[in-house]
């Protein structure tokens, strides 16, 4: 779906700028915005991307099997903010991948970091703009689901949005999509099968669960992961789930897909390190890479 060209003008009461974390540049959330970040990708990599790919914490690898044609710093895109998490690149890398055009966030945004719900998910909007008619995410989290190990890699079958916010609050433009899009099938059945199909072809042991998003930065108490679980969640994150909510609005078919770097179990919890999961994420990616890249051949 294309959105229809409008009329715009930098520096109108469309195009609104504030200082966000980091003294980024942030333009407001509006279909000029959108619009007018898209000119600037679209002018550096013309090719209409057929899938975008939002690459999370210690997943950067998956970027190296990218055929790249060009690179965009975030900054250099208008209304982008600027990752602030350790392993987040900041960049779009453009390209082909599995015999399709895409377009990889290499480093993501998230709620802790100061940004609203509307920031995290502008670079959405703009790849939807572009083109992309399907979204890829990917993310490193926590295991809470006693069956599983750590590095185990997890299809996302459903997600519990518990950051206490929705990016889709606020004033609404029809143009995005509903007002109201429906939920209930976010991550896309035909996707999940093929991704099972590489699993199963490839030999690799795929989870396939639910994903609790939560607002961070710290990490959860035994308590909380203990009502997680019971909630229905078999892994916890801090992000995914505002970006799969924006690309359903917006009509795009989402896979997502998941890195166990920890175990959250309340009965024998261990204290949690960035370098420890980081590693752990590098270690599983290779699988992550092979499933995607499946995937998108299979499109």
């Amino acid at each position: 779906m294309a959105w229809p060209a409008v009329p715009r003008e930098h520096g109108s009461e469309s195009m609104t700028t504030v200082l966000e974390p980091g003294n980024a540049r942030v333009v407001a959330h509006t279909i000029d915005a959108v619009l007018a970040a898209a000119d600037v990708v679209r002018a550096r990599f013309a090719t209409p991307p057929d899938v975008a790919i939002v690459l999370g914490t210690g997943l950067g690898g998956l970027a190296r099997e990218i055929d790249v044609s060009a690179e965009i710093s975030y900054e250099a895109i208008p209304g982008f903010p600027v990752s602030t998490v350790e392993s987040h690149a900041g960049r779009l890398l453009c390209g082909t991948l599995g015999g399709q055009s895409v377009i990889a966030m290499e480093g993501r945004f998230h709620r802790y970091e100061g940004y609203s719900m509307q920031q995290i998910t502008f670079p959405v909007r703009v790849l939807r703009a572009l083109g992309a008619g399907t979204l890829v995410v990917s993310n490193a989290c926590g295991g809470m689901n006693p069956l599983w190990s750590a590095g185990d890699v997890m299809l996302i079958s459903d997600h519990i949005n518990f950051l206490g916010d929705s990016p889709l609050i606020g004033a609404h433009d029809d143009r995005f999509g509903a007002r109201f899009p429906d939920m209930s099938a976010a991550y896309d059945a035909s996707l999940r099968a093929l991704a099972r199909a590489v699993a199963v072809e490839r030999r690799m042991v795929l989870r396939e669960g639910v994903y609790v998003a939560v607002a961070g930065p710290s990490l959860e108490t035994r308590a909380e992961y203990r009502m997680l679980r019971a909630m229905g969640a078999d892994v916890v994150g801090m992000s995914t789930v505002p970006e799969v909510i924006v690309a359903v609005q917006a009509g795009m078919r989402v896979l997502g897909v998941s890195i166990i770097t920890d175990l959250c179990l309340p009965d024998a919890l261990e204290p949690a390190e960035l370098a420890t999961i980081i590693a752990v994420a590098n270690a599983a990616e290779p699988r992550l890479t092979a499933l995607v890249r499946g995937v998108l051949e299979r499109l």
